[in-house]
């Protein structure tokens, strides 16, 4: 029996699974961030654990391991992979892969070895892989380096249009009501003087504000909501045209808290509008499994497998790790 392993490493927890050859799911591990970019040292110590735990469940050693496959959070330039691989290569996998964490999620949300994806949550970030197995990423770094969204960079944006529509510079809109409430204040100037004084820092948790706002059409928050979709579909668009994916026809996954959570109605359209000038045969598809399966059907291609459609529907069961019992050896 030959044994594939997958990790998904961010920057709030660690998944680890081990799969045989036909996908059943034989044995996981779960720990802390996994982003060197936040603590290398900390990083280490929790993809390991998060390996190890996984490996000893099923009484493996890392030379047991065909292929190890890790999708890591902060694998974005050449300066990372020179931290990253030695601190892979000590763990003992003879064949071990690693790729941003992005590619994952593309991976496990589309039966095709190629495509797109955008991912949303905290921040967000654009990758694909093209036909010949070539990767493109586009975006990741922050608002200061071309970006735009995610949790962090929405709930700022409420919060500002909260402060323009008070002091007169923007239109009236429902976060006025909500965001203070929200944050536990009974008006806008308490807080607005409250978060100067203490020099506090806007939470990212905001979002869903938002959309709620926007469901009661509120306009300021459906153009918040609309710009995010442009901005997304722009990027999408950029790693599409790099990749020459624009005569294909392939799914560009969606991922992360805002695209899968929120509703649809005011993000997606606009992603759509941007991507399928481009590329007609493109579809948009949410991402229903852990990213981890990314690195898993990586590993198995990787070693020659043809996944098939068995392999497929017994690793659409990994649609929460914290939730499932996996199988023994």
């Amino acid at each position: 029996m030959n044994y594939y392993l997958g990790v998904d490493a961010g920057g709030t927890k660690t998944y680890a699974i081990i799969t045989d050859e036909s996908g059943r799911w034989l044995a996981s591990g779960t720990s802390g961030p996994g982003n060197h970019q936040i603590n290398a040292d900390i990083a280490n110590a929790n993809i390991k654990a998060a390996v190890f735990q996984a490996l000893n469940h099923v009484h493996l050693q890392p030379a047991d391991i065909r292929v190890a496959w890790f999708g890591l959070a902060g694998a974005d330039r050449e300066a990372d992979y020179r931290v990253l691989t030695p601190m892979i290569q000590q763990f003992g996998f003879p064949d071990f892969h690693i790729v941003c964490d992005t590619i994952i999620a593309m991976r496990a949300g589309t039966t095709k070895s190629y495509g797109a994806v955008l991912v949303c949550g905290t921040g967000m970030n654009a990758a694909g892989i093209g036909k010949q197995g070539e990767t493109v990423q586009c975006g990741g770094f922050g608002y200061s380096f071309g970006d735009f969204g995610g949790g962090e960079e929405l709930s700022i944006e409420a919060f500002r249009t909260v402060i323009r529509a008070w002091e007169g510079r923007g239109m009236p809109t429902l976060l006025t009501g909500l965001i203070p409430q929200a944050l536990g204040y009974g008006s806008v100037a308490e807080m607005f003087h409250s978060f100067l004084d203490h020099h506090k820092r806007i939470p990212s948790d905001l979002t869903k504000l938002i959309f709620d706002a926007a469901a009661r059409e509120d306009n300021a928050a459906i153009q918040i909501l609309q710009r995010q979709g442009t901005e997304l579909g722009l990027s999408a668009r950029a790693v599409i045209e790099r990749l020459q994916l624009q005569g294909e026809n392939f799914d560009l996954v969606l991922a992360g808290s805002v695209l899968t959570k929120g509703s649809s109605e005011f993000i997606h359209p606009y992603i759509s509008k941007e991507v399928l000038e481009v590329a007609p045969g493109c579809q948009l598809k949410l991402l229903t499994v852990e990213p981890v399966v990314g690195s898993i059907l990586l590993a198995m291609e990787k070693d020659g497998i043809t996944i098939t459609s068995s392999i497929y529907e017994k690793l659409d069961e990994i649609a929460d790790i914290k939730g499932v019992v996996c199988n023994g050896k």
